[in-house]
């Protein structure tokens, strides 16, 4: 209908990345843009809202309204920041010191007067394990050990390819010198004998 075409052209439009992965104790940028049929007005409002992957409740995280407000209590108090620019229709945050408890879903909503209406943009945060020492370590020494036997093959193959090359060439040098004197020897035998007066 006419009115639907109306209000998709005047919804603003949110975008976020499907899926971040993170690993746990670093900080994470959630990145958040969005388009809008209006202009950026001094009156718009950025919420974004967590639910952790049980469901168990649904949480602000952050909210911009003429600059960015902090949560008062929550999980994320003291560990969110803005990073967003309003100019580049940009309102990404910064969640700090990423704990396996953060793993879930964040919203982003856009509110940019008069466009009150439109997507809201989901993002899913994985908060993974930090990988320990040792696995480095085994890593690192199993790379190394196989980067190592790969160079000993290798010159292995070209040292025998050169010694084979070095003793045909001798062969041959050997084989030309055997003709060079047979050559010789038949042209003595042909020689005429001069007859003596």
């Amino acid at each position: 209908s006419l009115f639907r075409a109306l209000w998709l052209a005047a919804a603003v439009e949110v975008h976020t990345a499907k899926e971040v992965f993170a690993v746990n104790g670093t900080n994470q940028r959630l990145k958040c843009t969005f388009s809008s049929s209006s202009p950026v007005s001094q009156d718009l409002i950025v919420t974004w809202n967590f639910q952790p992957e049980d469901l168990s409740s649904h949480e602000q995280v952050f909210h911009y309204q003429k600059g960015p407000c902090k949560p008062p209590a929550g999980r994320f108090k003291e560990r969110v920041t803005w990073d967003g620019n309003i100019e580049r229709n940009d309102v990404s945050i910064i969640i700090w010191n990423l704990q396996p408890s953060d793993n879930g879903t964040f919203t982003c909503q856009v509110i940019n007067f008069p466009d009150v209406h439109g997507t809201i943009g989901e993002v899913r945060l994985r908060v993974v394990h930090k990988v320990s020492f040792s696995e480095i370590h085994f890593l690192a020494v199993a790379i190394g050990s196989a980067s190592v036997l790969m160079i000993i093959v290798v010159a292995a193959v070209i040292i025998c390819r050169q010694r084979r090359r070095k003793a045909r060439d001798k062969r041959m040098e050997v084989a030309d010198a055997d003709k060079e004197k047979e050559s010789l020897k038949m042209s003595e035998e042909k020689e005429p004998i001069p007859l003596e007066d």
